[in-house]
């Protein structure tokens, strides 16, 4: 329209408007001039400059916090735990034949995955606490997710190159005749002494480790906080939809990133220019993975803490006063009441000197309430129950929060309890599934020598059993989309104890019948029961928090109040189940299978833990979920 417009008017419309923009420049500059304070000399114009404290000229740029998120935001939310799973599909893959390659040998290598499960059941819920207390600007979730990150990165980094940095520091290789089997942890074949020494090794050794543990830890530990800020950042209206959406990338995540693993990269260029097929295969996963974080912690500003404070002990401050003022104007019109009974009985007279002369403990209603400044150790009330009747608490310190992991309500309790067996039923098919497939429906042997039928069949079965396992992983998804209707229709209680049921029955069917077909039909038995995991804990601890709840009467009224908790921590401590769960298993599993003889004596163990877990889910308090 503008050009237009000064083809009409020619070079004399030109030179008007920018006349109009000159003077429209001037007079805004001018206006700036004005306001300036040039009475405190250099510290006003300094003032002035620097403008408002960016924490006070952002209050009004939360609002997307309280308002309804679409399926797309909330895909974006739940970002890096689908680059989370690309991680563990590597890791689980990858992990076992990497290690069995520079000489850690079976008997050890339960010991190496009890390592990350050791450290992270005590330092994911302080890691939770930390991040309920953490006052950076940025917020309080998002720094621990991109630490997290960082050391997911280092993993993904060192387990391929393990080997080669060893070198560097020393080590030499070594040729040997046992040819290592594809990914599995445990085995029911007896298996003969390894050939070759392992401290040829020991610096490849030591940094492949370190990757592993540095990789799980930091991938099941860094969905506490991607859970807290997906939690954070939504109203109780979208948990369900969002903890939904989070399993559904979990799965796509897990799915596509085993069949990335399943791709033959060696005969690829691809494969050959970034150096093999586990080179090629752990570079794209981390890329995707450093895309997907960078996703999440750039969807969502968060609240910093101190603004969190500044608002709640605002609102304290309000109702405080208006609770003064009503309980003032309730005096003085009980006061009245009494004058005037009292006035039929002595006069007018004495009514009126009564009025005359107030009490010195009486409080005046134009008096203003009482200014309480905030104290520096002030606890901020969000995610937390009040304690005292109303009164806010003090500021939660690193002790109580510590204590507040030991000492739970019996509600979180139970809900930990829950979450426990679903995990080691789910451990036991993730972790040594394919084991499994190899040997007890193939009839496969890891430690034969190779171009026997016995060995084939057994990295024929481990093959197989990883599409099985890529069904899982898309099952969770499939089933992901319909659970928040399941909860709608037919309650949280029934939608947890029924999917719980529904795995254990899948995994007894699967032992029973050691048939490939079955393998891949029963696998989705597991995406209902990954999916379950997910979901059902994280919303009943978020329903507690939104309702400040964790405890009933005996006639099943709700007790608000009582306790210091924060969601975060909550949520690390439900999550560090996994971590427990695994380490118990790494410590007795392997003795299970030596004494049966047999792979499907995992499989069994898992269907009678997930019925275990469906008992104790029955015990859970759902409110009105």
């Amino acid at each position: 329209m503008v050009d237009k417009l000064h083809e009409y008017e020619g070079l004399t419309g030109r030179i008007h408007g920018v006349r109009d923009t000159i003077r429209e420049r001037w007079s805004v500059w001018k206006e700036w001039k004005d306001s300036l304070n040039l009475n405190q000399g250099l510290d006003g114009l300094r003032n002035h400059l620097r403008k408002p404290p960016k924490l006070e000229r952002t209050l009004e740029d939360y609002s997307h916090i309280y308002r309804k998120k679409t399926r797309a935001e909330l895909v974006r939310v739940s970002a890096a735990v689908m680059g989370i799973e690309f991680s563990y599909a590597a890791e689980t893959a990858f992990v076992s034949p990497t290690l069995l390659k520079i000489g850690v040998d079976h008997q050890h290598m339960t010991l190496v995955w009890a390592l990350s499960p050791l450290v992270g059941f005590f330092v994911t819920p302080i890691l939770g606490s930390m991040s309920d207390r953490c006052r950076l600007k940025s917020g309080r979730r998002r720094p621990f997710i991109l630490l997290l990150a960082l050391g997911v990165f280092i993993g993904l980094i060192l387990v391929p190159n393990g080997e080669h940095i060893g070198y560097l520091f020393g080590d030499t290789p070594f040729r040997t005749n046992d040819t290592i089997p594809l990914g599995h942890r445990t085995t029911a074949k007896e298996a003969p002494e390894p050939v070759g020494k392992a401290s040829s090794h020991s610096w490849g050794i030591f940094f492949t480790i370190l990757g592993t543990v540095l990789l799980d830890f930091d991938a099941d530990a860094c969905q506490s906080p991607a859970r807290a800020y997906l939690l954070d950042v939504t109203i109780p209206e979208d948990h369900a939809k969002g903890l939904s959406t989070f399993t559904i990338m979990a799965g796509l995540g897990g799915f596509m990133g085993y069949g990335l693993g399943g791709i033959n990269w060696d005969v690829t260029s691809l494969g050959v220019l970034l150096g093999g097929h586990l080179h090629a295969t752990f570079t794209l996963i981390t890329i995707i993975f450093l895309i997907c974080v960078i996703c999440t912690v750039t969807s969502f500003k968060e609240i910093p803490l101190e603004l969190l404070e500044r608002d709640q002990y605002r609102q304290v401050d309000e109702s405080r006063a208006t609770e003064e003022i009503q309980r003032v104007e309730d005096e003085r019109k009980e006061r009245e009441k009494i004058i005037s009974e009292e006035s039929k009985t002595y006069g007018a007279l004495d009514a009126e000197h009564e009025t005359e002369v107030p009490s010195k403990t009486e409080t005046q209603p134009s008096d203003p309430p009482e200014e309480r400044p905030i104290p520096e150790g002030s606890h901020v009330n969000y995610g937390f129950d009040d304690i005292g009747g109303g009164e806010v608490n003090h500021r939660a310190t690193l002790k109580e929060y510590l204590l507040s992991i030991v000492y739970m309500p019996r509600s979180l309790r139970q809900v930990c309890l829950t979450n426990l067996f679903c995990w080691m039923a789910h451990v036991c098919y993730s972790l040594y599934f394919t084991d499994f497939v190899g040997e007890a429906v193939f009839g496969g042997n890891p430690r034969a020598p190779m171009d026997t039928d016995e060995r084939e069949l057994y990295e024929e079965g481990v093959r197989f059993g990883c599409w099985g396992m890529s069904m899982y992983s898309l099952s969770c998804s499939c089933y992901s989309l319909i659970i928040e209707r399941l909860i709608q229709r037919f309650r949280a209680r029934k939608v947890y104890i029924y999917g719980l049921l529904f795995y254990s029955i899948g995994m007894l069917l699967m032992a029973l019948t050691k048939h490939p077909v079955g393998v891949i039909i029963f696998s989705w038995t597991a995406g209902v029961m990954y999916s379950t995991l997910f979901t059902m804990p994280y919303l009943l601890v978020a329903h507690y928090h939104a309702s400040s709840t964790f405890a009933l009467t005996t006639a099943g009224d709700a007790i608000s109040g009582g306790f210091v908790r924060g969601l975060g921590t909550d949520v690390a401590i439900v999550s560090s189940m996994v971590f427990l769960a695994q380490f118990l298993l790494s410590c007795c599993l392997g003795t299970i299978v030596s004494l049966t003889g047999t792979t499907a004596a995992v499989v069994y163990v898992a269907s009678i833990l997930a019925i275990c877990g469906a008992a104790s889910a029955t015990q859970i308090m759902y409110l009105d979920l």
